[in-house]
């Protein structure tokens, strides 16, 4: 078995045209949480024209919103949401400049051509293992919307956080 790819954000087209779906990675640097509704205000922004809280230019979300974290902790539990969840909000932030998303199962069908189409991945986390997750995150500020909850957009630093290519920039996926 070869060894995960270290990848460090923010990503670039050389570093996306190397993965294939099925590699293992580590993923490093500066990663945004989101969910449902603060994909909702991002693309509204969008829409209207307005600037985000963020550049997106090469950056990665992900679909997690993170349980409080108890004393002397960074964050609580951080396992990702369903993916197909942001899936109406996901080309739009791909054509901004969006180059990765984390989340868990199937995306459909209009994601994964704009994926290509912007060449961009999507990398599945573990479902179900927050706890343990939450571990590769080593920072954790609220950049936007605190009134969201658990569902503000926050930037998280990530060190080795373990990830899978679920699909990847020339159209593979590892749920064919």
């Amino acid at each position: 078995m070869s060894q995960p790819y270290a990848i460090q954000t923010p990503l670039t087209d050389d570093s996306i045209r190397t993965l294939r779906a099925g590699d293992e990675v580590l993923l490093s640097g500066t990663v945004y949480a989101a969910r449902d509704q603060a994909h909702k205000r991002l693309c509204a922004l969008i829409e209207a024209g307005q600037p985000l809280p963020f550049d997106l230019a090469g950056q990665v979300i992900y679909y997690v919103g993170p349980t409080p974290a108890r004393p002397g902790r960074i964050i609580g539990a951080a396992g990702p949401t369903t993916a197909s969840r942001m899936d109406a909000f996901t080309p739009p932030l791909l054509a901004c400049g969006l180059k990765g998303t984390i989340g868990k199962g199937i995306r459909n069908p209009q994601v994964r051509q704009a994926l290509i189409h912007y060449r961009a991945v999507h990398f599945a986390a573990l479902g179900g293992a927050g706890a343990l997750l939450s571990q590769y995150i080593t920072a954790n500020t609220l950049i936007a919307w605190e009134d969201l909850g658990a569902e503000a957009l926050r930037r998280l630093e990530f060190k080795a956080f373990p990830l899978i290519v679920a699909y990847d920039a020339l159209g593979g996926c590892v749920y064919a």
